[in-house]
């Protein structure tokens, strides 16, 4: 996998919601009503985590979910970052509108 430039990158990210660029990853965090939802979000990108073989370094402190992706392999981000940060946008809009129902 080859890491994109920053062209490459700042394009890509006018079509991915809520996630900036710096340090060479790509960052974002969720906030959630509580714990539980923060914790039932994590587990579902876990999962789709383990299917692309690609793993996020992040944090969660009670309802907050911090998340970097990189590459480490090719020094910084690639194809497979945008990928899960589209997936994971996916997943945090599903728990929205399961916690509004």
């Amino acid at each position: 996998m080859e890491k994109l430039n920053i062209l490459e990158i700042e394009e890509r990210l006018t079509h991915l919601v809520d996630w900036e660029y710096y340090d060479d990853a790509l960052h974002t965090d969720f906030e959630f009503d509580n714990f539980k939802d923060c914790m039932s979000a994590m587990n579902r990108i876990a999962f789709e985590c383990e299917a692309l073989n690609h793993h996020p370094e992040w944090t969660n402190i009670y309802n907050t979910l911090q998340i970097t992706l990189t590459t480490h392999d090719a020094g910084g981000v690639t194809d497979l970052d945008f990928q899960l940060a589209t997936i994971i946008n996916k997943i945090v809009e599903v728990e929205e509108i399961d916690e509004e129902e």
